[in-house]
């Protein structure tokens, strides 16, 4: 039989999942060597979503981040996840470019590419740029459930990505929806179609299949699979690595992981996990009704609190099966970023009004110009599209196209030919004074952890209310510590 190789997504899209992108780059630096020693077949580590979150929260330079991790990560291919779109702005293609550009430089040798729609047409310019830019493409398959996502969709979209001279193909499940039956229809039709080249599975656990379906193409020869470390695996997250390994194993398959190298990662994120009050992973209950309205979960705690300030979270279930009569009316779109934000704001306004279509948000009216993908506009439902574009909103949009400038002029907008490539990009996504605020704060900080057990417990000892003196004695060496007032 053969291997069985897994990618991890621990630092990418597993704390993404579990901890909204609040992993610093010192809590990753001290396993980035661990990591590496693992036989992981590659490891998932930057998205242009991660700079906003990095400079205007974290206060760290996320390409300092790739640089810093990638001199310690060097026996590992290191991978990109990078789009068509970007997040909700629809970011000029010299930004795109810029962005491959600067994820090469710092050492990234893959990206894998997304689009909302798996339009063909789409992906060509993305892996034409990221050839240029040095790094092997990977296409995603994103998975849906509807009347349109048949196995036979995902064979000729598959068929189309091999055609554009591919790398590799990604089955990429964000929703936790696929399960172990149409696992084994699927997965034949795109490893045949695929003609060959690889293909990975990358699925979820919002439903509690995840491994069950990662076991499944396993069998049926999708050998590259997508894992995570505990406790950033499970839950919203991808499956654990260690589960699926073990699992694989007692199928009669061999794997290359280095499991010994990969227990210290866990035992590192668990203890910060576990400091930092930071949710953990776990499988969750099987729940059908993620079929039905297929609202990501991390928007579901979104829509929830969306209600909670006009006084309506009882309203919720009602906001899901709302949801999905929108995607049926919106012709199936699938649910990621954005397409499921602009379906969830859109049902979460006609619950909250209490009249379908009366008031709409921007990016609906946008969705049935095709501005978000003429696909949609097409399959829209007329009435419905009529309705939302019957408006003098719908009018001034429009007449407006998405701004393509290039590259020099960019760069005098945002500070002149001394600016580097890498500001720029900063200052273009995240804002000049953000940036500026980011800069302030230093370079990123050492974070303590149980390596550092006597200062761990300064640190904790510290923030108890009724402890105002700490005293540290160790030979004829004698220290003192108090809080201010005492």
């Amino acid at each position: 039989m053969d291997n069985v190789r897994f990618v991890d997504t621990t630092l990418r899209d597993g704390q993404q999942s579990l901890w909204a992108l609040n992993m610093r780059t010192g809590m990753m630096l001290p396993v980035a060597g661990q990591l590496d020693k693992a036989a992981f077949d590659a490891i998932e580590l930057g998205t242009p979503i991660e700079i906003p979150k990095c400079v205007r929260e974290l206060r760290e330079d996320p390409w300092e981040r790739l640089r810093l991790i990638a001199r310690k990560i060097t026996e590992t291919p290191l991978r990109a996840i990078h789009g068509t779109s970007s997040g909700f702005e629809l970011f000029p293609h010299a930004i795109h470019k810029l962005w491959d550009e600067r994820a090469a430089a710092c050492g990234l040798t893959q990206v894998r590419i997304s689009d909302c729609w798996n339009d063909p047409s789409r992906w060509r310019w993305r892996i034409q740029q990221a050839r240029a830019a040095g790094l092997d493409p990977i296409i995603n398959l994103i998975y849906s459930v509807s009347p349109r996502h048949t196995d036979e969709y995902y064979a000729e979209r598959a068929r189309a990505a091999v055609r554009l001279g591919v790398f590799r193909l990604c089955l990429k499940d964000p929703g936790g929806l696929l399960t172990p039956e149409r696992t084994r229809t699927l997965v034949p039709a795109i490893l045949h179609s695929a003609g060959g080249i690889p293909v990975e599975l990358h699925t979820h656990c919002n439903t509690g299949l995840g491994a069950l379906c990662c076991l499944e193409a396993i069998r049926l020869g999708m050998t590259i699979i997508n894992t995570a470390v505990p406790p950033l695996a499970d839950g919203s997250s991808n499956p654990s690595v260690f589960n699926v390994a073990k699992n694989a194993r007692a199928m009669g398959y061999a794997t290359f992981l280095q499991e010994a190298a990969i227990q210290p990662v866990a035992d590192h994120f668990k203890f910060i996990a576990r400091r930092e009050r930071l949710r953990v992973g776990a499988p969750p209950e099987y729940d059908y009704y993620q079929y039905i309205h297929q609202v990501p979960g991390g928007m579901i705690s979104n829509l929830r609190h969306q209600l909670r300030l006009v006084g309506m979270e009882d309203k919720l279930e009602a906001t899901l099966e709302e949801a999905a009569r929108v995607r049926e009316e919106f012709g199936y779109p699938i649910m990621v970023t954005p397409l499921s934000q602009f379906v969830g704001s859109q049902a979460a306004i006609h619950v909250i009004v209490g009249e379908r279509y009366q008031q709409v948000t921007d990016q609906s009216i946008q969705y049935a110009l095709g501005l978000w993908g003429e696909e949609g506009a097409a399959l829209m439902d007329p009435n419905v599209k009529d309705r939302i574009l019957g408006r003098p909103r719908a009018k001034e949009l429009g007449a407006w196209k998405p701004p393509q400038p290039t590259l020099k002029e960019l760069r005098a907008k945002f500070g002149g030919p001394g600016v580097s490539d890498e500001e720029l990009l900063l200052r273009y996504i995240a804002g000049k004074d953000e940036v500026a605020a980011m800069r302030a704060a230093g370079p990123p900080k050492e974070y303590l952890n149980a390596r550092h057990p006597l200062l761990t417990l300064i640190g904790e000892l510290s923030q108890l209310r009724d402890c105002r003196h700490i005293y540290v004695r160790k030979g004829d060496l004698s220290l003192q510590l108090a809080k201010r007032g005492s």
